[in-house]
């Protein structure tokens, strides 16, 4: 089943119930985060990717546009550009509900807001990728445990789009979480539809979970 199709809530009442009040704190702490704050973060983030292995061998990277206090991936993506890899934002799929396809984008290029108010690149849909046809991708996250469990907004799109990643032999594309350290949480409830990450990168560390 698909996220939307079994809520949390039925299959587990009390970890939802966690899973909803920590979503709140921490991003109500994310979004009181200063701008020096975020601004610092972000450029650690790219220095920090640009260092890794995987990063030097992708082709085609992927990240997202930030909202709602999150570390801002740009600059990452930008380094990326410089170093002549082809670059991506998500776009919501208009054939399949709640899946997301990705989109070229290139540094300074007109951008479209989606339906949730996120920009979005304007390139024609010919020119998008599949999240299968992605080298590497920069997710989004709320929280992340020690194991490599993520927590998100609640809606379901990188799991849905990204659900092929759970069979152990697709290592394609690698995942790599983008928080701040202080989002790492003891322990997260892990559902049978959650992609664990391959990797953690926050302004002061960097979490590997498996091999990129």
């Amino acid at each position: 089943m698909e996220p939307a199709d079994l809520p949390a809530a039925a299959a587990d009442p009390s970890a939802a119930a966690f899973l909803k009040a920590l979503r709140r704190t921490l991003r109500t702490r994310r979004a009181q985060t200063s701008r020096a704050q975020r601004r610092a973060a972000s450029v650690a983030l790219a220095r920090r990717l640009s260092s890794l292995p995987a990063f030097r061998r992708a082709r085609c990277i992927a990240a997202y546009w930030p909202a709602d206090g999150e570390i801002d991936p740009l600059p990452a993506l930008q380094r990326a550009y410089a170093a002549g890899k082809t670059c991506y934002l998500p776009v919501l799929c208009p054939q399949r509900d709640g899946h997301l396809q990705f989109a070229p984008w290139r540094p300074g290029e007109p951008l479209r807001r989606n339906r949730f108010g996120i920009a979005e690149p304007t390139a024609p849909r010919r020119q998008w990728l599949s999240p299968r046809m992605l080298d590497l991708v920069l997710l989004p996250l709320v929280a992340f445990d020690g194991t490599g469990t993520r927590l998100g907004r609640g809606g379901g799109y990188y799991d849905r789009s990204f659900a092929f990643r759970r069979r152990a032999a697709v290592r394609r594309p690698g995942l790599i979480g983008v928080g701040f350290d202080w989002q790492r949480v003891e322990s997260l409830p892990r559902w049978a539809w959650d992609v664990p990450l391959d990797a953690v990168l926050t302004e002061r560390h960097r979490h590997v979970f498996r091999s990129l």
